[in-house]
Order: C-alpha cells, then structure tokens, then sequence
C-alpha cells in the first residue's frame, strides 16, 4: 500500500486543469506523484527513484520568499496568472529572448515545436528593445538565452546584441543545434566578435544514432567542427544533451570524457532529462529521475563523478536542478569542489576560489564558515556568467598592475574549473505549483512580461500550450 510523505497540487495532464496531489512511497520503494481528474480519471507519475528519507533530504534547502519586481495581481491562480505574478516567489535569472520560431531541425523532442508550416514569428528590433526595456523594468539586467527555434537563422545577431548592451545587459547565451557554426566559415569568429558570451550547444551524444533518433538526422561530424570552430574563435561552449531512455542514457559518461578532453573552451555539460511537453512524438513517457541520472553519471564515468558531489539549487527548487564543480589538481585529474554542507573555501579548510558563494551556485559563507542560506537569483545570475563567459578581464588592464595580477588569477581558476549540471524541466504529468513558484527561468513575452518556462511551454494532452502562441 503506498504511504503518502506530502501534498501539493498539480494539473490534470489531459485539460490543465488543477488539481490537488499526492506524493506517496509505493510498493517499488520510490516516490510518486498520484492525482484524480473528475473527468479524466486517475494519474500515477514517477517522481524519484529513492526512499522517502533520500527525498526529502536533497529538498532541505529553506528559501525565504521574493516577490519579483513588478508583479502582477493574481486572479486565476498558479499557473494561469504568470508574468510574473504575485504568487512567485522568486525574480528572474535567465531569461529565453525567443528570436523565430524558424529552425533547420526538426526534433521529435521539441518543446517549442519549432518549424512547424503555421506562419513565421519572428520580433522586430524596435520589439525587442522594448522587451528589453520590460525585463529592465522586472528587475533587470538578466542574462540573456538568445533562442528559437533556431536564433542563428537570423542575420541581425550582432545588431541584437548590441541593442540589449545598450539597455544595459552584459550576458548573451547562444542557445543553438551548432549547424550553422559547422557548416559557414567565419561564423564563429562572426558570433565571437558580435558579443556573444558563450554557446550553449545541443549535444546528445557521440553516436550518430542518437541524433537520428532525437534530432531527425546524422549530425555527429557537424556538432564535433562547431565545438573546434567555437574553440578557434575563442567562444566558450556548453553541452546540452538531452537525455531520454532508451535512446542515449548511456551517453553522460562519453559526452563528459568528451567535454572534459576539450576544456577548458568547453566550460560544462548541461544534462536536461526529456520532459513531454510540445512536440514530443516519443512513445515512452519513462522518467530519468534525478537520483537515476546522477547514479548513471557515477557508474558511467567509473566513480570519478560521484553521486555525493552533487547538490540540488539554491535559489531554484531543490528538485528542478542537480550542480557540482571540478578543479584541475596539480596532478591533471579532476576533483569535485565542495558542495553546500561541506567545507568552506572562506574558513580556511579549503583552498581559496574565486567564486562568489564558494564556487557553487547553491550556497554562500560567512567569515566564520559556509551557512545554509539560499542564494539570490542575482547570485546564481553572476555565477553562470563569470563561469560560461568568455575571460576578457586581463587583456584590458596594464599588464604588472596588482588589477592585472587579481584578473589574471580570477581568470586562470575559471579556466580551471568545470561545471557539471541539469535541470529537470515539468511537464503537465509531473508539475508541482511550489516548484514552479520558485522559477527563475523566464521566457520573455511582449503581452505577459516574464513568464516561468515550465508554464510557458506546458501543454495538454492534444499538445495545446497554456501560454505558447
């Protein structure tokens, strides 16, 4: 008989309608979700392959409320009202500047259903900047996700960018399939020049198979040139593989052999474990918990990777995200930094790091050692930037100068520490309101404001969005 841990509420996978849930320890020993539809009946999703005590363990991260800048009034209730409204709990750090919903793929597992033949929807400069201006207002500067569809399809890369520095943005991630890196000599340097920060690269997996099974297609050869072209160019990569069972879940251990050969210009990996939402055609809607694909990094990396050097986020849900730091030793390998809990860089039990909250997103310390206090959405803001951003300090302060010698230091310790994570992404089967209050992924709309990715791309059960045009 399943033994219920904790309430929340949900919606119903087929209408969106809301619901109130359950979280129970079934008979397999692992945590679910069970909600009722009065009109679609009954729902059982898996949410974590552990015991209750595991469960509830990583989730032990306090996080006192935030009311986002400009919030909206509430009227319908999370999460019909986002924008953000005043039920969230948390303000922006990433925010998704859609730039076409145009692609040159198109991915089975796409949750934006991109190129699809329904007319092209592509903002204006004189729009974006008035997004620009909107997400100021919401508190800005964010960082910026440059994305689509396929951003790359447009030529006004460079003038985009330069309008949101204009407005007083700095951080501008390229979110992108890397095919026209690949395949248009110069564009890198192109891309490079134009300000991007960093690439963050669709990358699952080093079999062909893989992509022709996620993807539609053999790209292999053209994902490997966009990682050297980025390399050549100077512009920092990311991994982003998604994940989904039966296809590529035993690619996290080659992918990051394969990052960590090619760092430090490849900063990370990025894991995002497939949810069903949008044009997700996959027969299957198994689950790749968190505790599943931190067990298949620990076993596929031989134990150089542990479960235990992972952490869920601070300022996010616990439960959305999973984050852990290396450092290159004197030795050549690799060593996990310490997580929340563990030693503080700032007590001196540890060696000093340059990142603010010792080297993780998912902590901050005091003169007198690490405390558990969750860090701000502005925090875990710098940190992926300082972290995924191209280094560019040293080359404009005199060379000898004790500034020079600071960045210089900064620099090099970036450049010596990789960043391994992922976030687990809600879909109308296993969305939970109270995860969804603490998002600070937004999508950035011209009509709404800013508005939670999880709800922006959720969709029913004939594959209509609540909030997606």
């Amino acid at each position: 008989m399943a033994s219920e841990i904790a309430s929340t509420v949900s919606v119903c996978p087929v209408c969106l309608r809301k619901l109130q849930a359950r979280k129970v320890v079934e008979e397999d020993g692992f945590v679910h979700m069970e909600k009722e539809c009065p009109e679609h009946g009954h729902f059982d999703v898996l949410l974590w392959e552990g015991d209750a005590a595991s469960y509830k363990a990583w989730g032990d991260m306090p996080a006192a409320p935030v009311t986002p800048v400009g919030a909206r009034p509430a009227e319908r209730g999370c999460p019909y009202d986002c924008g953000l409204c005043e039920a969230h709990l948390r303000d922006g750090c990433c925010v998704l500047l859609e730039l076409t919903n145009r692609c040159n793929l198109r991915c089975p597992v796409c949750f934006a259903t991109a190129g699809e033949e329904k007319g092209v929807l592509e903002p204006g400069l004189e729009e974006i900047g008035k997004i620009y201006d909107m997400l100021m207002e919401r508190g800005g500067p964010f960082n910026i996700q440059l994305s689509g569809g396929e951003p790359t399809l447009r030529e006004d890369l460079a003038e985009i960018i330069a309008l949101g520095r204009e407005k007083g943005f700095s951080f501008f991630q390229l979110n992108t399939n890397g095919l026209r890196i690949a395949e248009e000599e110069g564009y890198a340097h192109r891309l490079f020049e134009a300000g991007v920060s960093c690439v963050f690269l669709q990358f699952d997996g080093l079999r062909d198979s893989d992509y022709e099974a996620l993807r539609g297609g053999a790209l292999l050869a053209r994902k490997l040139r966009a990682v050297e072209l980025c390399k050549e160019a100077g512009l920092p990569v990311v991994l982003v593989p998604t994940i989904v069972p039966g296809i590529n879940e035993n690619a996290p251990g080659s992918i990051l052999d394969f990052a960590l050969s090619h760092a430090p210009n490849v900063r990370g990996v990025h894991f995002q474990p497939v949810s069903y939402m949008g044009r997700n055609v996959l027969p299957s809607q198994e689950r790749i918990t968190l505790p599943r694909i931190l067990r298949d990094i620990e076993q596929q990396t031989s134990g150089r990777m542990k479960a235990s050097d992972f952490s869920g986020g601070g300022a996010e849900n616990p439960y959305c995200s999973f984050h852990a730091a290396y450092r290159m030793g004197s030795d050549g390998t690799w060593k996990a930094l310490a997580k929340r809990g563990g030693s503080c860089c700032c007590s001196g039990d540890a060696p000093p790091r340059e990142e603010a909250c010792c080297g993780d997103s998912d902590s901050c310390c005091t003169g007198e050692g690490r405390t558990a206090k969750p860090v701000k959405s502005s925090e875990a803001r710098d940190f992926v930037a300082r972290q995924w951003g191209a280094c560019t300090s040293c080359s404009e302060d005199v060379p000898g100068t004790e500034a020079s010698s600071l960045d210089a230091f900064l620099e090099q310790a970036v450049l010596q520490t990789f960043t391994v994570s992922g976030m687990l992404f809600q879909d109308a089967w296993n969305l939970e309101l109270d995860r969804l209050q603490r998002c600070y992924i937004c999508e950035a709309d011209a009509e709404r404001g800013m508005i939670p990715f999880c709800a922006y791309n959720l969709t029913d059960g004939k594959g209509r969005a609540l909030y997606r045009k």
